[in-house]
């Protein structure tokens, strides 16, 4: 593989304004919370300001309204309710950047919003419809191989593929949950290492060992796995190479 790949992280939930900083100096795109599992307008406004400042693409990050737990278990949500909360909360965040200035430029789905599209039809088509009735010409960040890429690919809406430097991967091609042993992947070295593999055989190894065949035009570090700002710094050093 010879393009070169964005590389994002999901900002705003959270973690310091140090490592929100630190973070955008490597990221070449951001996906921002927006109100529902965490964030709020002042954080909003820095990250859509910290984005202007570092020429970082602008995305929207919705997730459940279920702060208690991140977003990160099951709720109950149908297509109606989803393409609502799509509604409140990517618009919240294009209203803020629209007064900075900032183009809105993808949308990328959080926790178990981003799970439950990728096991639901009926979901995974009420998301990329809401992005072309609200968001039309918004690119959509979906997993690698999965439902919603497919659809979205099918209803000719843009769509960037993504895979994850920091976590790790089932058999399958899903990511390990969690709560699960080797879900994380937290060296930088390692990191790094996945994304040259990937770039030079377009494959993911799972912990299996298995190789995953898979496409992508994004790599996500998320920013709050440890070390996430020298993580970063390694695979944009690697993509920049």
């Amino acid at each position: 593989m010879s393009t070169k790949l964005d590389l994002n992280s999901d900002l705003g939930e959270g973690e310091s304004a140090a490592r929100t900083r630190a973070l955008m100096r490597w990221i070449t795109s951001a996906n921002v919370a927006c109100g529902g599992h965490a964030g709020g307008v002042r954080s909003m406004e820095n990250c859509v300001r910290l984005a202007k400042e570092f020429q970082v693409r602008l995305g929207a990050h919705p997730g459940p309204w279920s702060r208690e737990n991140h977003g990160r278990i099951h709720v109950s949500m149908t297509p109606a309710e989803l393409e609502l909360l799509l509604l409140q909360q990517v618009g919240a965040l294009e209203r803020v950047a629209r007064r900075h200035g900032v183009p809105l430029h993808h949308l990328k789905l959080h926790g178990w919003l981003y799970h439950a599209t990728e096991h639901s039809d009926a979901l995974a088509r009420s998301y990329v419809q809401s992005a072309v009735r609200w968001w039309p010409g918004v690119k959509i960040f979906a997993l690698s191989g999965g439902r919603v890429a497919r659809i979205a690919a099918q209803l000719g809406v843009p769509v960037w593929e993504e895979i994850f430097a920091d976590r790790g991967y089932r058999h399958d091609g899903a990511l390990i949950d969690r709560s699960e042993p080797q879900a994380l992947i937290t060296q930088p070295r390692l990191a790094a290492e996945r994304v040259r593999t990937f770039l030079a055989t377009g494959q993911i190894h799972a912990t299996s060992g298995q190789a995953l065949p898979l496409r992508a035009q994004t790599i996500c570090i998320h920013a709050d796995t440890p070390g996430a700002a020298a993580m970063a710094q390694a695979v944009r050093k690697l993509l920049d190479d």
